[in-house]
This record gives C-alpha cells, structure tokens and sequence, in this order.
C-alpha cells in the first residue's frame, strides 16, 4: 500500500464529501479510490468511516486521524515547495475560498492577469456560501463580514471594503418613479437580504459633508414586505437589472453595472451598511512561494487598505 497516496485520497474525500466527488478532483477512478480508503483502513486496523448511501461520516479516531493527516500532508506540501521555490519560479496548486458573488464580479476577472505572471501556477476556486471565516483546507480564505471581530488563528490582510448601495434598473425607476428620501423606498418593491427581512428593518447611513457626524435611518419593513428576499446577493442583483425592484448591493457587485447604466443609484447620498473584506491564509512555518505571490497579488489589486475603491469609481457616498 502507498500510505501517502492513501492519505491524500482519504483527504480529498473528506474534502469533497464523497467518493465520486473525490475521484473528479484526482482524476482517478472510483473504484481506486475506494480502494485506498479501504487499504488506509485495513492497515489501521480501525474504520474511519462510516458509509450510507446518501452520505460519509467521519468516526470518531476517523477525526482524530483526519487532523494529523493534513497536517503531515501540509508539512510535506511545505517541504516540496521549499525544495522546489529554490531555483524555479512559483508553481503548483492555490486553493481559494470567496463568497460566490465576490468571486464572479471581481475575482474571476483579476485572474487572468495572475495566470499571465505566474503561468505555472494553477488555481482552484470554491465559491459555494458566505464565507465569514478562514478554512485551514484552503491556502487563501477571502472573508466578507460586517463588523464583527475576525475568528480563528490566522495570517489575515485587509483587501478592502464595500458599502451597500441603493439601485434599480432604470426600466423600473421609469416605471414606478425614483425614490427622493428613505422613507419613499416604502412604496417600492424591495429586494432584501434574508436578515433584513426577517429583522423587519433597514438602516440607511447618510454621512455629511464637512462633519464628523451623520444622518441614520431605519424603516420599518413591516410597514412593505419585501417583493423578494434571499440570501444570494447573486439573485438580487439578477433580480435588480431584471427591473423586479430597488435593491442594497456591495459596490463591489455593482459598479460595472452603473457604469454602464443596466442599474442607477438611488438615493445616492444615502447608503447601508460596509463589508470588510480580507484575505486569511493558515499559520505555518512556511508559506508556499505561490501563496504568497497570490496575497500580494491581491493586495495590489483590490488597495489593502479600508477604503472602498468601487465607491470612488461610480461616485463618492455622500455626494
């Protein structure tokens, strides 16, 4: 049995959460990977799963196994790419967490410039939820949260920040005519986040010009349920230049679209609520060249710095 190539399988199913989804990624067959998680097991003596036909789970020495094994994996990872960083350029796999609609409006588009550098580096991409906090099973965590503290024991660098802003398509602002002050937002069809419904409110920020203070607001959605609320800031925005209603989006998701006029900004002296976006890699004793070069790479592209670069392009807040 190669021990090591079973650990690497035994990871990447655990990863996947499943066998099939395990023998996609490694482009092995199925039945090979089966085999090694089942030989891993022999030669262990003990099982480290437990199999249904609708879904994997980890025993409890099955845990206790996993957690070492990555971490051998990871040292053995490191090692490679110190050996390796010493004469030649970066090279191997990054993966990457980002919440899906960060990734599919700036992210995805940045990319290519990356692959143009540093062409023997390959990218794998996860963008299936929010994404609060770092994942110790990626080299590079993208993390869009609100004000709350940052959570875990890891390399953390600020990329920037993106305030929700008030927009519709044009079409509907024809149609059903544009809001002048908060509370006329009552009378619109609004396309919510899942919290705000379910809190009945929204709080809108004006910040003024030459003070240290601002104006803040919170209406009472109780007063007009929303046309549509979801979690997916991706359906809203569809939602938005599909001219269903008004909605609050980050900056980053709409710029390109006001640029271009498939929405208009309502209200644009007011705006909601700021994300701050990071990149989190682990704690190690060694980062991978690759990793690295990938944490500068979007430092230098997103600022590094707590200023929205997507407000200054459409116009600031405020004005």
């Amino acid at each position: 049995m190669d021990q090591l190539r079973s650990l690497r399988v035994f990871a990447q199913v655990i990863a996947e959460g499943s066998f099939a989804g395990a023998a996609r990624t490694l482009d092995l067959a199925p039945a090979v990977v089966t085999r090694a998680v089942s030989d891993l097991e022999d030669h262990l003596g003990v099982r480290l799963l437990n199999r249904t036909t609708r879904r994997l789970a980890l025993t409890e020495i099955g845990e206790d196994y996993l957690e070492r094994a990555r971490r051998v994996l990871r040292e053995l990872d490191d090692a490679d790419a110190i050996a390796i960083s010493v004469n030649s350029a970066p090279s191997g796999n990054i993966r990457i967490l980002s919440p899906p609609a960060f990734a599919a409006h700036q992210l995805v588009q940045h990319l290519p410039d990356f692959r143009k550098r540093y062409p023997s580096i390959q990218l794998e991409l996860s963008a299936s939820g929010p994404v609060a906090a770092a994942d110790e099973n990626f080299d590079v965590s993208i993390l869009s949260i609100g004000q709350q503290p940052l959570q875990g024991d890891f390399v953390v660098r600020q990329l920037a920040s993106s305030s929700f802003v008030i927009c519709a398509a044009p079409a509907y602002l024809e149609r059903c005519g544009r809001p002048q002050l908060p509370n006329d937002l009552l009378l619109h069809d609004g396309l919510l986040p899942a919290v705000a419904a379910v809190r009945r409110e929204l709080t809108l920020f004006r910040e003024e010009t030459g003070t240290a203070k601002g104006t803040r607001q919170t209406l009472n959605l109780a007063l007009r349920p929303p046309a549509l609320f979801t979690s997916q800031l991706e359906l809203l925005y569809a939602a938005a230049v599909a001219g269903m209603g008004v909605a609050g989006l980050p900056t980053f998701m709409v710029a390109d679209a006001l640029r271009e006029g498939r929405l208009e900004r309502v209200l644009p002296d007011w705006r909601g609520g700021t994300l701050q976006l990071y990149a989190a890699m682990p704690t190690r004793k060694h980062v991978p060249t690759r990793t690295r070069v990938f944490m500068d790479f979007l430092i230098e592209i997103f600022g590094g710095t707590q200023d929205d670069p997507w407000a200054n392009a459409i116009g600031s807040i405020g004005k």
